[in-house]
């Protein structure tokens, strides 16, 4: 199994040195992957006509996650970057085709893409897109992105997107790895039919049941369950009594990649880091737990 941490990015702040030490110190512990997670806009959820509920409002913090990754594969030399995961119906399909093979080369293949479809009306609204029909948008832009990072020329006549012989450059190098995140049925079969991976959001018994639904559903689909990774997100909050059992329970479970989580998050005890410092003691003091319990072998 591979290990992952989750960038802390609210906690953190904005300081560029402050994210500079952040990603090289989860690189020197020896993570494989280091994660962050993408929103454009926050907003109030009070006073809307239409409910909107989450767990980030207006004052949650989010780097632009390209750009993060632009500068991180800048600072660090072996990590995994991963976008986990990008609200893509929200955005233009063959920006993100160009943005993402840019940090592609920047990082010498170190990209980890993960799409999803998101949560916030208010955001989609904000940037011009349509919430409603963000799945099915979804579905196409798989099909687009692939396309772009492999061909120079693309033609494409769909329901959302028209393309006349056009492409970007420079095309990526090494492939880059579509994986998908969400909970329901939908989001499974989008995985078990042309993922490379699906991200859960977080690790809980319904999750080790979603698991088993993943799976059954990528042989179904004719894959190989060697094809198809399956992570989820931890939390420090669980106590060091537990980190080593729920990463063994994960690893039964099917998992093939787990992060933790120090950030503070909606239903989750806080953890009370604040510092790069604080973080990177966590992340050491799990890894160690891992470690002490066989898991970690790096």
């Amino acid at each position: 199994m591979r290990f992952g941490a989750v960038f802390p990015t609210s906690e953190i702040g904005a300081d560029p040195i402050a994210i500079r030490d952040l990603a090289q110190g989860v690189e020197e512990l020896g993570f494989d992957h280091l994660v962050a997670y993408d929103h454009v806009l926050g907003a109030p959820p009070t006073d809307r006509t239409k409910p909107l509920s989450g767990p980030y409002d207006e004052h949650d913090e989010f780097h632009e996650v390209f750009v993060l990754f632009g500068h991180l594969a800048a600072v660090t030399r072996r990590i995994e970057l991963v976008v986990g995961v990008l609200v893509a119906p929200q955005r233009q399909t063959a920006l993100i085709a160009k943005q993402a093979a840019e940090v592609q080369m920047l990082s010498d293949g170190r990209l980890r893409l993960g799409l999803g479809t998101g949560w916030n009306w208010v955001e989609y609204e904000s940037l011009g897109a349509e919430f409603e029909v963000r799945g099915a948008m979804l579905d196409e832009q798989v099909d687009v992105l692939r396309r772009l990072w492999s061909e120079p020329v693309v033609s494409f006549d769909g329901a959302f997107h028209q393309i006349d012989r056009a492409g970007i450059a420079p095309l990526p190098k090494r492939e880059i790895p579509v994986w998908f995140g969400g909970y329901g049925p939908t989001a499974l079969r989008r995985s078990a039919r042309h993922g490379a991976g699906h991200l859960f959001g977080h690790l809980s018994p319904s999750i080790i049941e979603s698991t088993g639904r993943l799976r059954d559903r990528v042989l179904e689909y004719g894959r190989s369950l060697d094809d198809v990774g399956i992570e989820a997100i931890t939390d420090i909050a669980t106590g060091p009594d537990r980190w080593a059992e729920t990463a063994v329970a994960w690893q039964r479970a099917g998992g093939t990649h787990l992060s933790i989580r120090t950030a503070r998050t909606t239903g989750v005890p806080d953890s009370g880091c604040r510092s790069v410092d604080d973080h990177l003691r966590a992340f050491a003091d799990w890894r160690n737990a891992l470690r002490d319990a066989n898991m970690w072998t790096g």
